[in-house]
């Protein structure tokens, strides 16, 4: 069975337009979920909605939406009142510009969406935008509309297709100083950084997705399965952190701990130039000691 289509719209680049369908690039589905259960009956709960003064359950035809202004107090909307606000955005990501990708702060990256030519109409108009795009290396930016709000969307080429991602606004942005503030300026010793880089350096490998494992999400299958076997569950002791008392102590054991775990992971590109780098330094401070 073929996925279900988020949207569908157009994707316009100044006169050239074609129609697209977007697909979510993330899925919860398969985890596991639960239901709220009356302990006495068996049975599943149900939520119905009641009026909050008359505890009266209200129908579906008598609910509009409402801005609360004050205690009690709130403007009411109709759903015809919210569609005349509709923009133009709404069937069309019109693309506004291009930016480079490395200028997009992550902090402002939401959701990911697969973005694909809607039939066979539009496939050429399609593939042009996209290898446009593609081939000035940006990162187009675009608006659309869903979920009743309009979503700045950044459209990258991926594939065949367009990898869209919304992202947030300013507003939606915490300012990181009220948390990062009141953090002091340590100064580190340097023989600390050098045992601390150290096992940086042996921990450094490439991002590989595929070693995720959801632990948790494990440990849920495996009580489920036990639970329907009959077998007896049995709370885990809580296993306490050690103690650090003395940090240069802890770099030391975690540096021998990491020595003794096995076979060193390969280093990525980045990691293996900052080592050359250094060994350059200290060989080229050495030589002009020597001179």
């Amino acid at each position: 069975m073929a996925p279900r289509a988020y949207w569908k719209g157009y994707l316009k680049l100044s006169l050239v337009s074609c129609p697209v369908a977007l697909f979510p690039a993330s899925s919860e589905r398969e985890k596991i979920r639960f239901h709220q259960i009356n302990k006495k009956t068996g049975n599943r709960i149900k939520y119905r909605k009641v009026d909050a003064e008359t505890e009266d359950e209200v129908d579906a035809s008598d609910l509009v939406k409402g801005y609360e202004v004050g205690k009690g107090e709130y403007i009411e909307l109709e759903t015809e009142e919210l569609e005349a606000v509709a923009i133009e955005s709404t069937r069309t990501i019109e693309i506004d510009e291009f930016v480079p990708r490395k200028e997009i702060d992550d902090l402002y990256l939401n959701n990911p969406y697969y973005v694909v030519p809607d039939g066979e109409v539009g496939q050429q108009a399609f593939a042009v935008i996209r290898e446009a795009i593609r081939n000035e290396g940006m990162v187009a930016l675009g608006r659309v509309v869903f979920t009743s709000r309009e979503h700045v969307i950044a459209l990258e080429p991926r594939g065949k297709g367009l990898l869209g991602v919304t992202l947030r606004y300013p507003y939606e942005i915490r300012k990181e100083d009220q948390y990062f503030d009141e953090i002091e300026d340590e100064k580190i010793p340097k023989d600390m950084l050098e045992l601390a880089s150290h096992i940086v350096e042996t921990k450094s490998g490439h991002f590989n997705p595929d070693k995720f494992e959801d632990h948790y999400e494990e440990a849920l299958k495996e009580l489920l399965k036990k639970k329907r076997a009959g077998e007896k569950i049995e709370a885990p002791k809580e296993r306490e952190p050690a103690k650090v008392i003395n940090l240069m102590d802890a770099l030391r054991r975690s540096v021998s701990a990491e020595r003794g775990s096995g076979a060193r992971r390969k280093p990525s590109p980045n990691s293996a130039q900052r080592r050359t780098a250094k060994r350059a330094g200290r060989s080229s401070a050495r030589q002009k000691r020597a001179g």
